[in-house]
Parts: C-alpha cells; structure tokens; sequence
C-alpha cells in the first residue's frame, strides 16, 4: 500500500516566511559553498534526495528491467541509471546524424525501450545478453501535410505489444505504428501539436498543446505551419484540448473533444482508469477528466499560494498506485506538488477526502522539473530536471570559462515524506522561491509615494516617463568588458575589448558598470522570451533537442509564448504609448540580392537605393513597428538601424511627445563569421559598439533625456565564454540619474530588468518571476545629472571586410568556408560551437589555440 499523503494546507506555513530580499542579492549564478545553487532567474535549488547528473537536458523517464534500472530520455542520448547503486550505468548516443530527443515519448516493453526523436523517428534499443543496450532499428512516421518533419512526442502501446500508437506534434495526428514490420498502419487527425497519448479503458485520449483547430473567423496564426487559435490582444494561443479516440469496425478516429487548460501536455490515468488527469502548462493547473463521461469534473490549481501571479508550469503528473494522491512536475516552481485528491475525482478510497483536490505540500526538485514517475509501490518519486543544476556540467575548473550550453541535467530520487518533512520541504520551496517577498510586491500602490527613478511598488509613480529597452545578441560579459579592471572580468576570456568596443566601455565607466548581470535563458530561441515576457515555458524548455516545430526568437509561434502576453501587451493595457524598431520581425531586400555593401553604402550616402521593408510576425505589433528597420539577415548595419531611430527622435522632438515604451534591436553584434561579402568579426561588433553610443549620445542631448532610462541587454550570452558563469551578459541601465563611475555587484537578470521597466512604467507584474525579480534600484541616486554622453568614435574601420575565398590560405580559408556553410540569415540558425571556435580563430589568429574545453562533446551537450 502507498503512503497516504498528510492531510494539511501548505499555504498555513507563510507566517513564517519573510517581506525582505534575502542574500539572493548578493550571490553569483551557480554553485555556492554550501552546496546551493543560484539559478538566474531569482530561485535557489536545494533538491531532496538523490541527485544523478549527466550532461544534457532530460524529458522523460521509463522503468526497465523489472524496475531496477530507470532510462532517461536526454538531450541526445539514452541514460540507463542502476537504482540499486544510484548511478549512470550506461549513455547510449542517438547517433551522428544530427537527430536528438525532445519533449515525451519514452517506453519499455521486455527487453526493449523505445524513444521517439525530434524528427521523423521512433528509435528502438535492445538489451543485450551482457546487460548493456544498443539501437536495434528505427520506425519513420508519416510525413505531415505541412512539409517537414512529423516530430514525433508521446507513445502508447495498443495493448498487444505489436502496434504503437505516436503522436505528430506537427501532423496533427496519432499513427499506429507496426513494429515488426516498421511501418504506419493508420493515422488518425487530432487537434494541433498533440503532446502525448494515453488508454483507458477502450478509449484512447491525447492531449493537444494547442486545442482544436480555430474556425474559419477565429482569431488565428500559424504555429509549426498549422493554424492556431489565438488570443486577438496578445497574439498567444489560448486554447487546449483532450482528443477523445474510439474504435469502430477496426479503425479508430477521434469521436470528441475536451477543452482543458492551456497547453495541456502530460498526462496520468487513474489506477482504476475512471479519471484522466491533464497537465496544464500554460493555465498553471491540472483537468480531472471523468472517462465514463468524457467531461472535466475538477481543474485544480496548482500555484503554491492562490494570490500569485501565472507562471508555475505545469506540466507532467502521476497518480499514485491507491489512487488518492496526484504529483504534478510545477517547471517554473522547480518542485512537486503533492494534492489531495477530491472524493469525486479519485478511484480510491473516499473515505475522510476533501471536497475539493488540494495542494498540501511542495517538495524542491532540479531546474525545472518535466516528468515525474512512482516506484511501483508508490513509495518513491523519480523526477527527471530539464535544466537539472544550469549550466555546470564542464570537468574542468571554473575559471578556464564557462557557456550556457554546458547543460547538467539531473534526476531527483526522493522517498514520499511523511507530515513534517512534507511541511520542511514546502517551506524551503517557499524560500527557495521567494515567496514571501514576491507577496510583499503584490502591495497595492501608496497614495502619498513621491516620484523616484525606481518606485518601491507597481504602480507608484516614477521620475522617468520613457524607457528605450534596446537588446543585443549573445555576447558574455567577460567577451566585451572582461579587460575592465572595474569589474569581475576574465581578459582572458575578452575577445572584443576596448579597442573593438569604446563605447560600451565608456558607458560602463561614466555610468554604472553591472558584473554580476545574467541572461535568464540559453541562447535565442528563449532568450527573447525573457527579455520580452521575463518567462520560458514547457513548449521551449523540452525542445533543445531540436527546435523542429519553431525557433520562435522572430515572434513566429503563438504556441511559444506565455499566456498573458508581452512587455508590450502590459505597456498597452496599461495606456502606455509604445514604439517597435526590429523586435518579432520579418524582412524583405529589394534588389533580393542586396550586399551588406550596398546598404553600408545607402548609410554614408543617405540614399535608399535598397528598399528595406520590416513586417511584424506578430499581428497585435503591426501598428507599432517601424516598417523599415529589420532584424536577421546582417545585411543592415547597427549604424544604419541607429540612424533610422535618432530620425524619428527629431520626429519626436518636433511633436513634443515620445513613446512611453520604445524596442530597440541591434543585432549585429552577432556577427556573420568569416562569411565573405560581410564585415569582419570584430568590425560588426564595433558597428554595433557605434550604433550604441551613436543612440545614448542623441537621446542625451534630446528634450526628453531628464525623463528617460535606457536600458541595455543581450537576448542570450551564448556565443562565448564567461568565467563566472555561461549565463553572465553585458547590460546598462543609462540616465541621468544612473550613478555615476560606479560598480554594481548586485545579481540581476533579464527578469529584473523586465520588472524595473514594469516599476517605472507603473505596470503590474506579468508572472512569478517578474514578480520575484530583484529591480535595478542599487544603481539610481535621487539628484539628476544632465551631463549628455559623447559617442566615441570607432577604433575599427566599419567596412573591414572578410576576404573572399580566393585570396585565403590554409587555416584562415578553412573557416572561412566553415562561416560560408552557416546559416546565418536567421537569428540562431548557425551551428553556435564552430560560430564560436569561427570568432575566436578571427579574434585571436592561429597562434593562440581554441580551448576545446569550453565546448562539451556533442553528443552530450
């Protein structure tokens, strides 16, 4: 028999907790002393029991071997782990075709596991005669009708062991797949992006992560090709559904369907099969399905404390062996939470249940918890930790330099705690989090507060009427700024220093040089998730094995995006007034072959002869967005983004009135490689080093410099090195009443820089990380200094070119044939390790060896 969970609220312990920041503060990102580890978004990890780690990013867990061995879907591998012994007892490589393993669809049958790829595959393993597994074949699904891949995710077997059912996230299907002859013997359409699949009974069911297909007159966009239902404020999806499946006359197809919560993924059948329940990634809750019925009869919440804001992420459950007793993996929250199930949503013994399901305790995991098992006895909790302990897994000492794809994913074993450790570990999650101070930030506004450059409350009036929130790409700190002597550098470790980038140097010594600043998120894909929304969910977190549905950095996947919307979206409701230059666009060139050349050319001539045309991928920010500032390709240079921006600030001048809130983006700090027919390496970053100084230095000397606070940051740190740690970026918050000639040691991220525009603005929080953010307040004084900035002019000639493949020689032409095999036009469409080993090579020349050891192997990153 399982433990019965004990019978409490956990929200009866927030006495204790307290209002005021904690030492979070003043820690770095990463492992501390006492064996804590810092995230940077604002949490502390402290996992109960056993912890496993293995590099990489885990998404699912299976029993094999009469439950003596738990396998671990990772990034692109299998882990075997012996129980008995707590250790990895195997890793079997998916291979070297360049496939990997995202989100669900892990089993085991016999001696046999399979495990669905990001692609078009279900790969299936077979254990040997010594005990050790190897891949035994590979069974393809159909293709969808959109083109591409399938992506398979969540698999169910069809009850003789011959036939598995296989959901196609991108063909809005299950299929059924013969396993002995390897082939699909029936598809059936479903609602979009179907996560995963699950029997009871005679009915199969399958949840879809984004609801049924929207009507002709919907509000709708298109995610991975289909269209969605969206929200029309936001743009963001905002339906979930659960396909009901039955068979008739031998074929099955779908005969209903459910609305759940908002991106509904995984699921647990009760033990007697009569309740299914459904996570809801995106509602922060779960749907207790009654099958007999087909109707949802309980949607539990399953936020820690009833007055937080969106933002746990719920996204996997299991069901205990009696019935009684739901664990559902909250990612955001980085802990299980244990509920009580209701006498009429449980199979169990009814007896002395609530009337309604409950949450009576929190128990601390790894980064992200996205899936969680229970031993056969229901005694023990297997949780497999997407981001497990950040990115920490390099074998080597912290100060060779650290990237923010140094994934360490980790699986937590824990025993089912009895009533008091249940109420220790719901108070360390509490703490872990935050909690009592993100309550304290939910205060309402104080009638008598005085204007400030950083109110102390949402809503409370600010000095500052404008923010200019200008984002970058996927620098370190130690990569521009590491040669400051101000600072925690590592010149080491700096590739674009003084030389290259004056003016980010200048910036940092007249105003405030931030070192211990952190990207919240790993590279592109959900770095402007944080910097636009201060959240990532689910959808992205478990597709770093491929990102074959979306690479959503353009605002291009309404299914990517947390519910209640955007910075702007907040800005907006809130009647600010609101300018976008280059965030979630697409662009066109005419002539289509355009060379950076020519559009370095219409820069120094101010003509036009490229017609530039910038187009919201998001319909909600076509009114707002500059119709001809672009993003990706680099075929733009930052100056000229600069110079189309200080235009209409005389615009603005003239009309005596700015944006409230204004996107920037300048991204050509990226850089293009060795790619002939562009700019060198360091020659882009010091575009973007002038574009940069060239924008401060007029919004200073304009009308509206008294009242305006710039605020400056990369979208990820990924494409270098850091000593501290892969997540440490370069950010400026520039005004006049920025302190001047100072040092700023505190933590902050990407999510408290949201929320310092938040407090300015006088905007509510949008989740629970933006709420639980330390603000960037430690760098304001209360006395104005209008001193305006003067750009420093460029050291590095704008237009050092790349040279063209004939005129290169051995290891200068083998990279720069490397660069010119990169897909370079989207954001993070490069291959991010040789981009790094390209820039280094052009940064550092032959003489200096690339450190191999800043890069883990491929098949574990």
């Amino acid at each position: 028999m399982s433990p019965r969970l004990p019978l409490f609220i956990a929200v009866v312990l927030l006495p204790a907790l307290v209002a005021a920041a904690d030492d979070l503060d003043q820690l770095k990102v990463g492992r501390q002393a006492d064996g804590r580890i810092v995230t940077p978004t604002n949490q502390i990890l402290q996992p109960a029991g056993r912890q496993i780690t293995f590099p990489g990013r885990p998404v699912d867990l299976a029993f094999a071997e009469d439950g003596a061995v738990l396998v671990v879907k990772n990034l692109r591998n299998l882990v075997f782990i012996d129980l008995a012994a707590n250790k990895v007892k195997q890793t079997l490589p998916i291979g070297k075709d360049g496939s990997g393993f995202g989100v669900v669809g892990l089993l085991v049958h016999g001696d046999r596991v399979y495990a669905s790829d990001v692609g078009d595959r279900v790969h299936v393993a077979q254990r040997q005669a010594d005990g050790k597994y190897q891949w035994l074949n590979v069974v393809a699904l159909t293709a969808p009708a959109v083109g591409g891949q399938a992506h398979p995710a969540g698999m169910a077997f069809d009850g003789t062991g011959e036939g598995l059912w296989t959901t196609s996230t991108r063909g809005n299907s299950v299929q059924l797949l013969d396993l002995e002859n390897r082939k699909v013997v029936q598809t059936v359409g479903v609602g979009v992006a179907p996560y995963t699949i699950r029997a009871a009974g005679d009915h199969l069911y399958v949840s879809n992560w984004g609801g049924d297909a929207p009507a002709e007159n919907d509000p709708q966009a298109k995610s991975s090709g289909t269209p969605i239902h969206i929200d029309a404020r936001t743009g963001v999806a905002d339906r979930g559904s659960v396909s009901v499946l039955a068979a008739e006359d031998g074929k099955w197809k779908q005969i209903k369907t459910v609305a759940v919560g908002l991106r509904p993924c995984g699921m647990a059948v009760s033990p007697k099969s009569k309740f299914l329940y459904v996570a809801n990634a995106n509602s922060d809750s779960v749907s207790i399905i009654d099958t007999h019925t087909d109707k949802v009869v309980e949607t539990v919440p399953c936020r820690p404390e009833g007055r937080l804001p969106y933002g746990s992420g719920c996204n996997a459950v299991a069901v205990s062996p009696d019935g009684g007793a739901l664990y559902v993996a909250n990612g955001t929250n980085n802990c299980i939470a244990a509920i009580q199930l209701a006498s009429g949503s449980s199979d169990g013994n009814v007896a002395g249940r609530p009337k309604a399901s409950t949450i009576v305790g929190l128990i601390p995991v790894g980064w992200y918890p996205g899936e969680v098992l229970l031993s056969h006895d229901g005694k023990t909790l297997y949780v497999a930790n997407v981001k497990g302990q950040g990115s920490l897994s390099q074998p080597r000492a912290v100060e060779k330099g650290r990237n923010s794809h140094d994934h360490l994913g980790s699986v937590s074993i824990i025993e089912i705690p009895d009533a008091d450790k249940l109420a220790e570990y719901t108070r360390q999650v509490n703490e872990n989090n935050r909690l009592g101070y993100s309550l304290a930030g939910l205060d309402k506004p104080r009638p008598e507060a005085k204007p400030m450059p950083m109110p102390q409350r949402h809503g409370e009036p600010s000095l500052f009427k404008h923010v200019i929130y200008l984002i970058k790409e996927n620098r370190t700190y130690d990569q521009i700024l590491g040669d400051m002597k101000e600072g925690d550098g590592e010149p080491k470790l700096c590739l674009f220093g003084e030389e290259v980038t004056p003016n980010h140097h200048a910036l940092a010594r007249q105003f405030t040089l931030f070192d211990n600043f952190y990207c919240s998120g790993v590279l592109s894909a959900d770095g402007h998730c944080w910097t636009d929304q201060a959240y990532c969910g689910d959808y992205l977190e478990k597709s770093f094995g491929g990102f074959v549905r979306s690479y959503p950095d353009d605002g291009s996947d309404p299914l990517a995006y947390a519910a209640p919307g955007f910075l702007w979206d907040n800005a907006l409701a809130h009647n600010k007034t609101f300018r976008n230059y280059g965030e979630y666009v697409a662009n066109q060139f005419d002539p289509k072959k355009a060379k950076w050349a020519d559009l370095y050319a219409d820069y120094q001539n101010r003509t036009a002869k490229v017609k530039v045309t910038a187009k919201a991928n998001l319909k909600t920010l076509e009114p707002f967005t500059h119709p001809g500032y672009p993003w990706f390709p680099l075929l733009m240079p930052d100056v000229y983004r600069a110079r189309l921006f200080l235009d209409e600030l005389k615009e603005f001048e003239k009309k005596g009135e700015m944006p409230n809130l204004i996107y920037l983006t300048l991204p050509c700090d990226h850089s293009t490689g060795l790619s002939p027919g562009y700019p060198t390496p360091r020659a882009s970053v010091a575009d973007n080093d002038l574009a940069l100084g060239k924008i401060v230095e007029g919004v200073s000397k304009s009308k509206f410099w008294k009242d305006t606070c710039i605020f400056v940051v990369e979208d990820d740190p990924q494409s270098g090195f850091d000593h501290v740690d892969g997540h440490r970026t370069v950010a400026f918050a520039i005004s006049p009443y920025t302190k001047r000639k100072f040092v700023d040691h505190t933590a902050y991220n990407q999510t408290g820089m949201v929320k310092s525009i938040e407090l300015i603005l006088g905007l509510p929080p949008m989740n629970q990380l933006d709420l639980s953010a330390t603000p960037m307040k430690n760098c304001f004084t209360a006395e104005p200094d209008l001193t305006p900035y003067v750009c420093a002019p460029n050291r590095i000639k704008l237009d050092e070119m790349n040279l063209s493949l004939d005129k290169l020689k051995g290891e200068a032409r083998r990279w720069a044939e490397k660069s010119a095999e990169l897909d370079l036009d989207d954001g993070d469409a490069a291959d991010d390790d040789a981009l790094n080993r390209i820039l280094w090579y052009s940064a550092r020349g032959g003489n200096i060896p690339y450190p191999a050891e800043f890069t883990a192997p491929k098949d574990s990153d």
